[in-house]
Order: structure tokens, then C-alpha cells, then sequence
């Protein structure tokens, strides 16, 4: 029997499968974030071709927090009123919708990837001040970020638990924290990036206050039964920087503060990283993770066989696998690796003359 289309309960929900659909930003949403057609389709999709928990992109929970002028946002009544269509869209096709909560900390106000501009975005044009731990841009072609104080930084966390309470209302039945790829939390995290002397800054168990606390309120937002997840970039691939024996401290605290499930990729603090690509090549941070920890994790990268991704969750390297460009190119990639595992996976009524 399949592992990979065996059922997971966290708290009070239980997943179909352990496929997960990685958050990918879009860049498609209207100029106050609000998702549009796009979303509904991108991660309807999806969810039609079997993944069991679909997680919508980076979703800032203030408007400064979002990485581009066009990221999506849950900061307001009218981004619950938008996102309802599109839960609705992919619940109606048998999967979970999720929302991944963020905010992009330095790496805010950029211009979208196919954009002939890049670096940052101008006031002028749609732009901002962004935040950080300090004062020192990501790249020098990066808008130079404002330093966070106390009160900032407890701004955030409330916005993270408002946001929370707004993804309840649109229909998603999970929550999952942005803790990784240089954004706000990680930046946080990272001794590569922050330099603070004050609560936020220091040894480990200061420079993950941040994290902690936003987790901790996510938690009370959502209640009891809601799982909520956090992603982390489990190493800054670079020596001095964060490594996995800290995020398998990490995750004990995570874990304290109401986490179920730790996402583990990896990098995107600074840009100087030598990242070792291949497939799987941080399945090893979420089994290290899950053994040390004792805390559920869910791996990810370059992902893209089924008999990989069994092997994965079957030896207990990881209680989830997301696939993110894989399901890109092959938004039916779970029907396909049920066929070669010989497993059963929900099949819309219009579709079962195909399968």
C-alpha cells in the first residue's frame, strides 16, 4: 500500500494524501492584492489533479509585506471576500486549501520576475520603504530597508494573527508561516543578517523570538483544531550562517509555540549561497529535522519521480512532500503517480472516462 496516498491528520483535519502543492508566487493579483481568476484556476487545477493540500502563494498580511506590487494579501474584509471563490474552487475539488501567511521583511518592493525592470520598485511606480532587522539591503539594486523597532516588530506579529483569523473566514483550513528564503522571519533568524543587540538579536533564542511569537499568536488566531505550519530555510548554505542543528532547535520552539508541521527548504538569506541543486537535495534537512526534533516535516526540492517522493515519506524522512515546478508542468502529476504506485486518488465524475 502507498504511503504517499495514505491519509495525514494533523489536529483536526486529515489530508487525503501526502502531495502537497508548494507555495509559488504569481505575481497576477490586482494593484490592493486581491487574487483574481487566475488564483482560482492555478490552484483549482490542481486540486483536480489529486494534490491533497493546495497552498496558495506568499500572502502578505500588511501591504508592505508583499514582495511585489502584484503579491497577493490578506490585510483587509476585501481580501476574504476575494479569496472565497477560490477556496470554495479548490475544496469543491477534493483538496485542502491552505494559505501560506508572509511577509517579504527587505526583499519587499521588487518588480516581478518577467518584469524588463528589475531590483526595486520606485514610489513613483507602485513602490515602498521595506522593513528588515536592520538597515543593509539585500542587493544594492534593493530599495534600503527601514529598521524595525519594538513596536514595529509587534505589529507584525498582530497582523500575522489578524491575517490568520481573516484565512478562517476565507475558507482555507490551514496556515502556513513564511520563516524562509530571506524574507522577514528569516532575516530574523539568520546571523548572516541580523545584527540587533536588542530581544530580537543575539544567540539563537533571541533572533527566533520573532518567529516564536508570531507563531504563537497564528496559533491562538486559528484555535485548536487548524494545523499550522511553518516554512524555514533550513540552512543559509553559506559557513557562519544558520545551519540545520539550529533549525532542529528551531523547531522544538516552533513546535512549543503550537507549529504541527515544519516545511524545510533552504537558503535565500543572502545572495552569496552555494546551493548544492539536485533531486531530493533537502530531503536530508527535513529527515534531520523530523529525527532530532521529533517535530513532522514536509520536504521539498526537485522532487519529481513518484517512486522518490514514496520513498521519502515511507522510510520517514518526511510526513509531507511539496512539489512545486513539477506540478507546473503537470498539474495531473498526482493522478500519474498513483497509476506507477498502484494507489487509488480522488477522481472528479468528469473525469473518470480518463482514468
Amino acid at each position: 500500500m502507498s504511503v504517499l496516498f495514505s491519509p495525514l491528520t494533523l489536529r483536526g483535519l486529515t489530508l487525503p494524501n501526502r502531495i502537497v502543492m508548494s507555495p509559488m508566487c504569481q505575481y497576477s493579483a490586482g494593484p490592493d492584492g486581491l487574487p483574481t481568476d487566475w488564483h482560482r484556476i492555478h490552484l483549482g487545477s490542481r486540486a483536480v489533479g489529486g494534490v491533497g493540500l493546495v497552498i496558495s502563494e506568499a500572502t502578505a498580511v500588511v501591504p508592505e509585506g508583499r514582495i511585489s506590487p502584484r503579491d497577493t494579501g490578506l490585510w483587509s474584509d476585501a481580501h476574504v471576500d476575494a479569496w472565497r471563490p477560490v477556496t470554495a474552487t479548490v475544496a469543491g475539488a477534493g483538496a485542502v486549501p491552505a494559505v501560506q501567511l508572509a511577509h517579504a521583511g527587505r526583499k519587499a518592493s521588487t518588480y516581478w520576475p518577467w518584469s524588463p525592470r528589475n531590483g526595486g520598485v520606485p514610489d513613483e511606480e507602485g513602490g515602498w520603504t521595506p522593513v528588515g532587522p536592520g538597515t543593509e539591503p539585500f542587493l544594492p539594486a534593493y530599495r534600503t530597508p527601514a529598521a524595525l523597532d519594538r513596536a514595529g516588530i509587534a505589529r507584525v506579529v498582530e497582523a500575522f494573527g489578524r491575517a490568520a483569523a481573516r484565512a478562517l473566514g476565507a475558507g482555507f483550513r490551514a496556515v502556513e508561516i513564511h520563516a524562509a528564503h530571506g524574507y522577514l522571519l528569516h532575516e530574523f533568524l539568520s546571523p548572516l543578517v541580523n545584527f540587533r543587540t536588542d530581544p530580537y538579536g543575539g544567540d539563537l533564542a533571541a533572533r527566533s523570538r520573532f518567529a516564536v511569537e508570531v507563531t504563537r499568536t497564528v496559533r491562538a488566531a486559528v484555535g485548536d483544531d487548524v494545523p499550522v505550519l511553518v516554512r524555514i530555510s533550513a540552512t543559509d548554505w553559506v559557513p557562519g550562517g544558520w545551519t540545520p542543528a539550529d533549525s532542529v532547535l528551531l523547531a522544538k520552539l516552533l513546535a512549543e509555540a503550537g507549529a504541527d508541521l515544519v516545511d524545510c527548504s533552504s537558503g535565500g538569506g543572502v545572495p552569496e549561497a552555494e546551493i548544492p541543486l539536485g533531486p531530493g537535495y533537502q530531503v536530508p534537512l527535513a529527515a534531520q529535522v523530523r529525527r532530532d526534533a521529533g517535530v513532522p516535516t514536509g520536504a521539498v526540492g526537485l522532487i519529481r519521480e513518484p517512486e522518490h517522493a514514496e520513498a521519502i515519506v515511507a522510510t520517514g524522512d518526511a510526513d509531507l512532500v511539496l512539489l512545486g515546478r513539477e506540478l507546473l508542468r503537470d498539474p495531473y502529476w498526482p493522478r500519474r503517480a498513483a497509476d506507477r504506485l498502484g494507489a487509488a486518488v480522488h477522481t472528479p465524475e468528469q473525469y473518470l472516462r480518463a482514468w
